[in-house]
């Protein structure tokens, strides 16, 4: 017979196929048989591409309402009254790391990240999204949804002696913990929309006593890990403690004050294949965010368009030939810069086909858009220099009608980042004194009630 490390291992194996399952990996969302009651909640998103932008075709001239639109902002016109941009925000904790590491990994802390092969792992502190997860994630069904296009990435990068771990993961727990982001938008729609538990399901407590099981087993088992394996495992522990989390909610049999009319064909409708190219993945990703947002499945979600240093071939768009990373070290040559701009301005086309999606759906007095705040970013400015000030931000939506939107506001002086998400915290209900670096939440955005 093999060892109980090696039974472990296969019972862990084959639990982790069984909880993908729809019968065992997610609930299906509150919907009300009528109009939805109550005032509609606020969502918050963060999506996130690598490597940075070409600024010059990137930061409007003018400040206000009044600004020119800079040519990889353009896909932004007909929806230009529903976002800021935001220019000027630094990360001041990034600029004495090397490389893209030290700037991907606190793009949503702010905070000083570990430089270490593996062994250490720091983001310097939890990640907005997560915070926002712990103060309204116990509203709906899921806490927070991570997605990505691009498995992580283990191992060393010897250029710089970083782990390349940080470049796949932008969520953060707390300092040392990631949380595992879904790459495969079938599981994604099996954990928002698979089969239901009722509070007086009896499976419900059948279940909950077989994580129970598999997580007292795997802690026994992680010391026994080498490092990347730990890593797995953590990975694997957090996937068991969402559905936990769900069968918790289920049981709890509480529907809060708000409930979203959803009718059934809608979120059928959503149902995804398997994406045939990385064009569909992120259109699929994008589409998943705004069911869970419509559906109130989730209120928190982040995602990664890819992961740092992609090396992802964007000969998909016209005019470009080759990968992104290579690309935007652009070494200040004509006909780099120009297909480095052409992958910003696609990125851009994604980001606007989402807020258009979320704008064309009413909700209460108003639209979804209305109620959400979807950030887009990179953790750099320009992807030749590494630069972590002046960072490219957009932020789409009203956040429940508390934002100004339409303008253009540059930030003067180095303010931080982290600003700007002590403001977003704020308007989901957190009353902290300061996240990360912030000095206080960032002004000129609009008043809360």
């Amino acid at each position: 017979m093999k060892s109980r490390t090696l039974s472990r291992r296969n019972f862990l194996g084959g639990c982790g196929v069984a909880l993908s399952l729809p019968w065992m990996a997610s609930l299906a969302p509150r919907v009300a048989q009528a109009a939805g009651t109550g005032k509609p909640p606020v969502r918050s998103a963060f999506l996130y591409f690598p490597n940075g932008v070409w600024e010059k075709d990137w930061v409007p001239k003018q400040a206000g309402a009044d600004y020119e639109m800079p040519a990889s902002l353009t896909p932004l016109t007909d929806l230009r009254s529903e976002v800021l941009v935001l220019t000027g925000l630094d990360k001041k904790n990034s600029h004495g790391g090397d490389g893209h590491y030290a700037k991907t990994a606190n793009f949503l802390t702010g905070m000083p990240v570990t430089k270490t092969t593996g062994k250490d792992i720091s983001s310097g502190g939890i990640s907005v999204d997560q915070l926002m997860a712990q103060h309204v994630g116990s509203s709906t069904p899921l806490p927070s949804l991570e997605l990505g296009t691009e498995p992580v990435i283990s191992g060393i990068d010897s250029n710089v002696g970083y782990t390349r771990l940080y470049g796949s993961h932008i969520s953060w727990q707390s300092p040392t913990r990631p949380v595992a982001k879904e790459i495969n938008p079938r599981l994604v729609y099996e954990r928002l929309f698979g089969k239901k538990l009722s509070p007086e399901s009896e499976k419900a407590e059948s279940y909950k006593n077989l994580l129970d099981f598999v997580l007292d087993d795997a802690k026994k088992l992680r010391p026994k890990l080498g490092r990347d394996d730990q890593f797995k495992m953590d990975e694997y522990l957090d996937s068991v403690r969402a559905v936990e989390k769900r069968i918790e909610f289920a049981v709890k049999g509480e529907n809060g004050d708000w409930q979203p009319d959803v009718a059934d064909h809608v979120i059928a409708a959503g149902a995804p294949g398997v994406p045939g190219n990385f064009a569909d993945h992120i259109s699929i990703m994008l589409d998943l965010i705004v069911l869970a947002f419509q559906t109130d499945s989730t209120r928190i979600a982040t995602m990664m368009f890819a992961n740092d240093v992609s090396g992802r071939n964007f000969s998909f768009v016209d005019g470009v030939k080759g990968g992104h990373h290579e690309l935007s070290h652009h070494e200040n040559k004509a006909e780099k810069i120009e297909q480095y701009q052409r992958i910003n301005r696609w990125h851009v086309e994604q980001y606007a086909r989402m807020l258009g999606k979320l704008n064309s759906i009413q909700e209460g007095d108003g639209t979804l858009l209305d109620n959400c705040m979807i950030l887009f970013g990179s953790s750099m400015s320009d992807g030749n220099r590494h630069d972590p000030d002046n960072l490219p931000i957009l932020l789409g939506g009203r956040g429940g009608k508390t934002l100004e939107t339409g303008r253009h506001l540059p930030a003067e002086g180095m303010v931080p980042l982290c600003n700007l998400y002590h403001a977003m915290l704020q308007r989901m209900g957190v009353d902290i004194e300061a996240f990360g670096d912030s000095s206080g939440p960032l002004k000129d955005l609009g008043t809360i009630a």
